[in-house]
């Protein structure tokens, strides 16, 4: 983020089902220690839900930037959706935001660590995946407020408390 130029929420992404295609709707309610109401995760039905618990699983970015880079880099294309990452953000450099508050909307969040990618999403999608995104497959966030995000809005810095 620029400063005085926020980045926005292009996507919001669930998936009702470990494994299943994740859908994008216009919004969808952040309940701290759970996650995005109605996806896998919140249903306790996803891959890795054992985790969901520990911090950093409540919810995942990747910025539209990288997705285009990795088509123009590796040749590798994935449609926001197959990313499996929840939110979809552009204007914003999710790797600055590790260990620190910010806003998506109404929203509080922490950035807890890089979401760094996996076999799973490999198998999921295509080969080269994995090594393709290494350092940049987006942010694991908790959430810190419930709130009701919407696509369209603004992601800025919040002060800690």
């Amino acid at each position: 983020m620029a400063p005085g130029n926020p980045g926005s929420l292009l996507a919001i992404q669930i998936g009702r089902k470990a494994a299943a295609r994740l859908e994008s709707v216009a919004e969808a309610r952040a309940v701290p220690g759970k996650g995005l109401e109605g996806d896998r995760y919140f249903l306790g039905r996803g891959h890795f839900s054992w985790k969901v618990w520990r911090t950093g699983h409540q919810l995942t970015l990747i910025e539209s930037e990288t997705i285009a880079a990795l088509e123009r880099e590796h040749g590798i294309t994935l449609s926001p959706v197959e990313t499996r990452r929840n939110l979809v953000t552009s204007g914003v450099s999710l790797n600055d935001l590790v260990g620190k508050t910010f806003r998506v909307g109404a929203v509080r969040m922490k950035g807890v660590r890089l979401a760094e990618p996996c076999d799973h999403l490999e198998r999921l999608t295509q080969p080269g995946v994995t090594k393709s995104l290494v350092h940049r497959g987006g942010l694991r966030a908790d959430i810190l407020d419930d709130g009701v995000l919407h696509v369209g809005d603004a992601i800025v810095l919040a002060p800690d408390l």
